[in-house]
């Protein structure tokens, strides 16, 4: 005799005598799901829904934190922010920083994932070169920025080779332009990996058909290799977006925002609003206006995203 394992139901009828509901059996199922997320969703809650709810609430009064009774003050902390000449030149310099930064990316990771795609290398030079190519991911933002100041220091290797005495970081021409410059290093192993598994992915049939019709190597790339890379690409470009644009520790840790503000970042802005002259109302409006900006993208992230499935 043979015996049959009981599943929910027979448990049911076992226990009360008549058998679950569907309904019943659903809500069981759902609430086991919500039960083994709780642990998660409950941290969540409190350490980011919580803070981002405090946060908007500062921002509607007056001396938060360092005044026992703050007050109602309405919009006029969104009004002195954006009133601001400092808020919009920390924009300007974040608009610069991030669009020129995601732009590198993308040319660089692209470029160096074709490459290391391609047959013209041998199998020794491609490890060698995918190595290279990916150590600026394994620093962390310190190394790299305690690297770099020591490299464009006055007498530091970069003006060693170049002879000459240039305050790279220091100076108010060059200072945006070389932060710039440190976070494009840093950041483009991050396009290339992604893009080089995307092409890894590509089948060859697509090449094989459009060389037999008589496609050149520019046209497969523009009618094959983008059209097929495209989901990864604009994926890439709305996360590194919205990471760049909150890029605090690399500004901080190398110019601090300066020299006279032309380094200044809308992190920086905000950072020394709650910390350097203590006005967490003010700086509470500016993370609020920055959390909205950093929403957009992220709302056509998730499109996206449900789009692309």
């Amino acid at each position: 005799m043979t015996m049959r394992t009981l599943t929910p139901p027979d448990t049911e009828l076992i226990v009360t005598g008549r058998p679950a509901s569907r309904r019943t059996r659903q809500l069981r199922k759902a609430s086991e799901a919500y039960a083994f997320l709780s642990p998660t969703l409950i941290l969540l809650f409190v350490l980011m829904i919580v803070p981002i709810v405090m946060v908007i609430g500062y921002s509607f009064q007056d001396n938060v934190i360092t005044n026992k009774n703050p007050q109602f003050v309405g919009l006029d902390n969104y009004i002195a922010v954006l009133t601001d000449a400092g808020f919009w030149k920390a924009t300007g310099n974040t608009l610069f920083f991030t669009l020129t930064s995601v732009a590198a990316h993308l040319v660089l990771g692209l470029s160096f994932a074709l490459l290391l795609n391609s047959r013209l290398i041998g199998a020794i030079p491609r490890a060698i070169f995918r190595g290279l190519y990916v150590l600026p991911w394994l620093f962390t933002v310190a190394v790299i920025a305690v690297l770099w100041r020591m490299l464009l220091a006055p007498n530091g290797i970069v003006n060693f080779l170049l002879n000459t005495n240039i305050e790279w970081l220091a100076s108010p021409q060059l200072a945006l332009g070389t932060v710039t410059f440190i976070n494009i290093w840093a950041g483009y192993p991050f396009f290339m990996v992604s893009l080089l598994a995307g092409l890894q992915g590509i089948p060859s049939d697509l090449y094989e058909a459009a060389t037999v019709d008589g496609a050149s190597p520019v046209q497969r790339f523009w009618n094959v290799t983008i059209p097929q890379l495209r989901p990864i690409i604009v994926s890439l470009l709305l996360l590194d977006l919205i990471w760049t644009s909150q890029q605090f520790a690399l500004i901080w840790l190398t110019t601090g925002g300066g020299p006279i503000d032309v380094t200044e970042m809308l992190s920086t802005y905000t950072y020394k609003l709650a910390f350097a002259t203590y006005d967490f109302s003010t700086a509470a409006t500016s993370a609020v206006l920055v959390l909205a900006m950093s929403m957009i993208i992220a709302v056509l992230y998730v499109r996206h995203q449900k789009a692309r499935d």
